[in-house]
């Protein structure tokens, strides 16, 4: 069996407590008409393995663990098993070993649970798009929270980073707080027309 058990330490989630993830929020609530109840969610889950199956290879109990699954959704969805899948708002979960990653012992869970959702979106097009190395141009679109880890992301690559937003109550968090290079308020005709150097391909 290549199924591993792990006990749930940190479901993440952006915003406050109370908010938690408007994605899983959202699913909760059939937003989109696909929820199959009961549903348990929470989408970025880490964890600490408690139990291995006799096949297990890759991972021993103690081992600080995420899971991404691979054509199967975290929560709400059918297993490969024909069982259905609860997420990371559960005590324990059951995962098989190739969709568990090895959590670095150096980064906190509670810190790096949201890398396993929005660091994946942002991550992904900067690397498909070669902006993963030093002296590249990046612009940030809205600095909500995936826009976050974008600029965070994109600077620890060395980019020169640009963010666009319609609110310029969020310039001092973009370029004092993530340290990006350059804040543009979108609503801003002056701002906008001043950005013609910068190229969208």
């Amino acid at each position: 069996m290549l199924m591993i058990i792990i006990v749930v330490c940190l479901q993440g989630y952006w915003g406050c407590e109370v908010q938690s993830s408007l994605l899983d929020l959202h699913f909760v609530k059939n937003d989109w008409g696909i929820t199959k109840y009961p549903v348990t969610p929470g989408h970025e889950v880490v964890g600490v393995v408690t139990e291995v199956g006799s096949k297990v290879e890759k991972f021993k109990i103690g081992n600080k663990v995420g899971y991404c699954p691979k054509q199967v959704q975290t929560y709400g969805f059918t297993n490969f098993d024909g069982t259905q899948t609860y997420g990371g708002y559960s005590d324990h979960m059951v995962a098989d070993e190739h969709f568990v990653l090895r959590w670095p012992e150096n980064l906190p869970l509670d810190s790096g649970a949201p890398l396993l959702c929005a660091g994946v979106t942002t991550y992904s097009p900067l690397k498909y798009f070669g902006l993963d190395k030093p002296g590249m141009k990046v612009g940030v679109v809205g600095l909500s929270w995936l826009g976050h880890v974008a600029v965070k992301m994109a600077k620890a690559f060395g980019a020169e980073v640009t963010v666009f937003s319609t609110s310029p109550a969020k310039e001092k968090e973009g370029i004092e707080g993530l340290k990006a290079d350059h804040f543009i308020n979108s609503k801003d005709e002056h701002q906008m027309c001043n950005t013609s150097k910068f190229c969208v391909q």
